[in-house]
């Protein structure tokens, strides 16, 4: 048996880039931030921002797009997925990124907005991303 689970609670750091994959399957990226703060034994207040890249799919990638702003806070579980990609010079590059299995909306729409945002809880049932991970032919980024 093996689990691979990652759930977090964070503020996003841009606005959701939505795509769609030359088969037309909706893809949304941004990062997420999470900060941990703690005082330190001499009483120091510390504070430590972790960023991730978050990836989800299909609806739940225009549900985020549509819903979701820099700065605002959301609920996501997912699984840990790690790739690999070539930089326009050519490098070879890895990423981790959390594939997002389900979410829920926190708090408001975002700064200054008064819109009504739907209290969501999203789990999707479908596939989360291409069958195959070795193919980044798929991928729109």
């Amino acid at each position: 048996m093996s689990v691979n689970k990652a759930i977090l609670i964070g503020n996003l750091g841009k606005d959701p880039e939505l795509k769609y994959t030359p088969s037309g399957k909706a893809v949304a990226t941004f990062s997420l931030a999470t900060t941990d703060r703690w005082t330190s034994q001499d009483g120091q207040k510390q504070e430590q921002t972790v960023w991730h890249n978050i990836v989800a799919w299909g609806r739940q990638a225009e549900l985020m797009k549509e819903y979701l702003a820099k700065g605002r806070q959301v609920y996501i579980e997912g699984r840990i997925v790690n790739r690999s990609y070539d930089d326009k010079d050519g490098n070879k590059r890895y990423i981790s990124e959390i594939v997002v299995q389900s979410f829920q909306f926190i708090g408001n729409r975002g700064a200054g907005t008064t819109d009504s945002v739907p209290d969501m809880d999203v789990n999707s049932n479908e596939s989360q991303e291409p069958p195959s991970t070795n193919n980044d032919d798929d991928l729109p980024f």
